[in-house]
């Protein structure tokens, strides 16, 4: 299975798996954010896992399409008060990150006990049949995986206003922090020219491929028991 490959069957069957890593993303940082003392995004409602909260049609579906890009609604945090902890910023913005990751162990832990359950031949034979269910829930979870993990390493490129941009200004020494916060303005069409230029899938593309080999090795080898 390669999930960067068009298919319009993949395309259904990713849809579920997106809505809920945009979800957890999303709302990993409110809660993050919440926990630190800042309640903007409680009082926003967005302290939820109900996706039409987050979800941004737009985002989605440039997100969809490119298998890479895209975004959810931003999550307001009040900085000013997160920021008075040392490095509560860098703390929010890896929440969503992180999020990502436990989602995609869950769904290899998942997958691992499901193909155990079944058994990989029957499983094997069942997906060549077309069972429905079989698909749906073989497939689906290897989308959660990889789709998490596509998020999580891309987000963690360090360029505003992504998440690994933001963790980055937090380290950096308060006057240069600044100057590199005035380059936000141009993070999202310099985040467009890297992808569709190719630069980003040159050298995400084969990480997330080696990450997602080994963690479905995990499951379908068993190694997780």
């Amino acid at each position: 299975m390669n999930f960067f490959d068009f298919d319009l069957s993949k395309l259904i069957l990713s849809v579920v798996p997106f809505i809920l890593a945009i979800t957890i993303h999303e709302a990993s940082h409110g809660y993050a954010a919440y926990y630190l003392g800042d309640n903007t995004a409680k009082n926003a409602g967005r302290l939820t896992l109900n996706p039409f909260a987050h979800i941004d049609i737009l985002g989605l579906a440039c997100l969809l399409i490119t298998r890479m890009f895209g975004w959810a609604k931003p999550v307001p945090v009040n900085f000013a008060v997160i920021s008075r902890k040392r490095y509560g910023p860098m703390i929010v913005a890896a929440a969503g990150p992180l999020s990502n990751i436990a989602l995609a162990v869950i769904s290899v832990l998942i997958l691992a006990a499901f193909s155990r359950a079944v058994g990989l031949e029957e499983l094997a034979r069942r997906t060549v049949e077309n069972s429905t269910v079989y698909i749906f829930i073989n497939y689906s979870l290897q989308y959660c995986i990889i789709i998490n993990i596509t998020l999580a390493i891309f987000n963690l490129i360090p360029i505003l206003p992504l998440d690994g941009g933001r963790m980055l200004q937090n380290l950096l020494p308060p006057d240069k922090a600044y100057a590199y916060g005035k380059l936000e303005r141009w993070g999202f069409f310099i985040i467009l020219l890297l992808v569709f230029t190719g630069v980003v899938g040159k050298f995400l593309f084969p990480i997330i491929h080696l990450i997602n080999n080994y963690l479905l090795q995990l499951a379908f080898g068993g190694w997780v028991y």
